[in-house]
């Protein structure tokens, strides 16, 4: 058989994001070690292995303002269960880090795609002409009534510790306008946020876990990947709290305070009211 013969029998696996060779290693159709490595940052490496293109300075700029925004949530439950795991699991690190990744994932970063996703179905279903804040503030006001009938929760909406605003949500939108990647997917969760009141009966703040789910969304990223992104800036604020737990060693406290302090409740046997 001739090589050439052998090589048409072989199987090949095309692929357009990089592959490696006994001398060079691609990415992108970049040299990683030449063209890559020193020269880009690992925001704009993220962004554009995902959608395929370099981000421009706006956009890169916008997007590691999300990367940061959703770095850390301070003292939460995720963060308590990545300290008690550290403390507890054989796998340490690794088992901290996949405990936070799963609970802020499941809880607290899904805020984000949830919100990107609601404004991205909204927008595509709506035909009309949008251009001035009025525009906007119909449409979410509909979005929002539309919700309400349903019984399901508005995403973006309301916040369990900055009641009266989230700090980032401001900042956000600032950076988005200077960049000039604020587009229809923040406008309409700024129209969220001036019309609540008025469809709910109370105030609810723009959360900045929403505001980011928004900022995505307007950068043209899939919302499938919104989570994906949440999780990445996630992973900066779990190493952060193992850090923090190995200089400041916290998690058997709380661990014990809430043990000691769990109350037994008998099993209620009696079948639930007919509502």
């Amino acid at each position: 058989m001739s090589a050439a013969e052998h090589e048409n029998q072989t199987p090949s696996y095309p692929t357009s994001l990089g592959t490696s060779t006994a001398e060079e290693i691609s990415l992108m159709g970049q040299s990683l070690s030449d063209d890559l490595m020193g020269k880009v940052g690992f925001a704009e490496l993220a962004f554009w292995m995902t959608a395929t293109r370099r981000p421009a300075p706006g956009e890169l700029r916008t997007f590691e303002a999300v990367l940061v925004a959703l770095a850390d949530h301070g003292f939460t439950p995720t963060a308590i269960a990545a300290r008690l795991t550290y403390l507890s699991a054989p796998e340490s690190i690794q088992g901290a880090i996949a405990a936070g990744l799963l609970g802020g994932g499941s809880r607290f970063l899904g805020v984000t795609e949830d919100t990107g996703r609601f404004l991205h179905q909204v927008l595509a279903d709506d035909d009309g002409e949008r251009s001035t804040d009025a525009d906007y503030d119909a449409l979410a006001r509909e979005a929002i009534t539309a919700a309400r009938a349903a019984r399901q929760i508005v995403p973006g909406l309301g916040h369990p510790v900055h009641k009266s605003g989230d700090p980032r949500t401001p900042r956000l939108i600032q950076i988005a306008e200077e960049g000039g990647t604020r587009g229809e997917h923040l406008r309409l969760f700024e129209a969220m946020g001036r019309v609540s009141e008025e469809v709910l009966g109370k105030k609810l703040p723009l959360n900045g876990a929403g505001v980011c789910g928004a900022a995505l969304a307007d950068l043209g990223l899939p919302v499938d990947f919104l989570r994906g992104f949440a999780l990445l800036a996630r992973t900066a604020g779990l190493l952060g709290q193992i850090a923090e737990e190995r200089r400041n060693p916290i998690a058997n406290d709380i661990y014990m305070h809430v043990d000691r302090n769990a109350k037994f409740v008998p099993l209620s046997t009696e079948a639930p009211e007919e509502s």
